[in-house]
């Protein structure tokens, strides 16, 4: 398991982060791992578990301390409709300055990449075209990433969707295709798998394009962060 720790933005904001480090002590690099709307919950945890695993140390922003502290949601009807409200509640800026500044205490681990998950692949993308610092981006089935197909990223990104994802239609990536340079970013589809497929233990998981999806990941990160 991780441990809990503090940062603070440049605004003055301060706000809690799971942070991971590698238990062989030898640190390939850092990485933001970036929430659903669910918060930092055990999926997210695990996840960060698995790069830290994978050498990297890890931190995962709780971004959404700026409108309630200790966000940690299911999947139920209930909490999908309290994450929008909060998510919502939270100008994407103010997140974008969280993920900044853990990209700023990964500095001392090298190369810094950044991996998120549905508003956490938006917010990868963006990251990747407006914040300093970052190596390599990946995102999972960013939804809003088609409405910012005009943000021009200023490091390698990853994108990975599922053609069977009813939030994000394959025009949608059709449009990123079409909009971003492919020497710079990545566009990776999968069949039959749709939104959160890489969502382990919940309905939406989909083995086989998860294992895919995280060995190019793995691959993209080892080649850009280290």
């Amino acid at each position: 398991m991780g441990k809990e720790i503090t940062l603070k933005s440049a605004d003055g904001h301060s706000f809690a982060a799971y942070e991971k480090t590698p238990s062989s002590g030898v640190v390939r690099g850092g990485l933001v791992v970036v929430q659903e709307i669910f918060g930092v919950n055990a999926h997210i945890r695990r996840v960060a578990d698995g790069f830290a695993e994978e050498g990297y140390r890890v931190v995962a922003p709780a971004i959404f301390d700026r409108a309630e502290r200790g966000v940690d949601l299911g999947y139920d009807k209930a909490d999908v409709e309290r994450g929008i409200a909060i998510r919502k509640a939270i100008a994407t800026e103010h997140m974008l300055n969280d993920i900044a500044t853990c990209v700023e205490a990964l500095g001392s681990s090298g190369r810094v990449g950044i991996v998120g998950y549905c508003l956490g692949g938006t917010l990868a993308w963006l990251g990747a075209a407006r914040l300093d610092g970052i190596a390599a981006a990946v995102g999972y089935y960013g939804g809003a990433i088609a409405d910012h197909v005009e943000e021009k990223p200023r490091c390698p990104v990853m994108l990975h969707f599922g053609e069977d994802d009813p939030g994000i239609p394959m025009s949608d990536v059709a449009k990123i295709r079409a909009a971003a340079d492919p020497a710079l970013v990545a566009v990776f589809t999968y069949k039959e798998a749709g939104h959160a497929f890489n969502r382990e233990g919940h309905a939406a998981w989909r083995g086989e394009a998860a294992r895919v999806a995280r060995d190019r990941t793995t691959a993209f990160l080892r080649e850009h962060v280290g």
